[in-house]
């Protein structure tokens, strides 16, 4: 009887470990992974830069369709909500020639950075062959989402919007409290 209640015990324990041991694996999980790129000029550039700010890694490439299509509302984004703490970054995919790639973003005036990646930095994040892929990181630098093909205004409004405006009602709230 008392070996049973022992083991009663034990897999109580277990039973009470169990969600705390496996929310903190996915909390690990959710974390963007420190990667590091070149840009344009050939500066390298750590994706765990931008802390404090939400982060829409972008892949794109020059010979996809849907990507060219939605580059117009990526822009359009990055100027209206930079002040709230929007980062979007576009990653090439593939890398493709750098004088194409550099000629391409200064005829669509694209004003956030472009990152040269890889296959392999897609596959970090999803393995699959869509084109856009766009990944949601938080200000804490959390992955929230991964949206493929184009974002559009409404997924906007749903997955990015309230991750930019939960710091500036928190912001609101304690000034208000002064």
């Amino acid at each position: 009887m008392r070996s049973l209640i022992i083991k009663i015990a034990i897999l109580a324990a277990i039973c009470f470990a169990l969600p705390n041991i496996v929310s903190a694996q996915s909390d690990q999980a959710k974390k963007a992974p420190d990667i590091s790129l070149k840009d344009l000029k050939g500066k390298t550039v750590k994706i765990t830069g931008f802390k404090g700010k939400v982060v829409l890694l972008n892949f794109w490439a020059t010979w996809c369709a849907p990507c060219l299509a939605e580059i117009p509302e990526l822009i359009k984004w990055q100027k209206e909500y930079e002040n709230q703490g929007l980062q979007i970054i576009g990653i090439t995919y593939p890398p493709t020639n750098r004088v194409k790639v550099r000629n391409f973003v200064r005829k669509n005036k694209i004003n956030y950075p472009i990152l040269f990646g890889s296959k392999t930095t897609k596959a970090i994040f999803d393995s699959g062959e869509t084109m856009p892929l766009t990944v949601i990181i938080d200000k804490d630098g959390n992955v929230k989402a991964l949206i493929e093909g184009i974002i559009f205004p409404e997924e906007f409004d749903e997955k990015i919007k309230p991750l930019l405006e939960s710091d500036s009602k928190k912001l609101f709230i304690s000034r208000k409290a002064e």
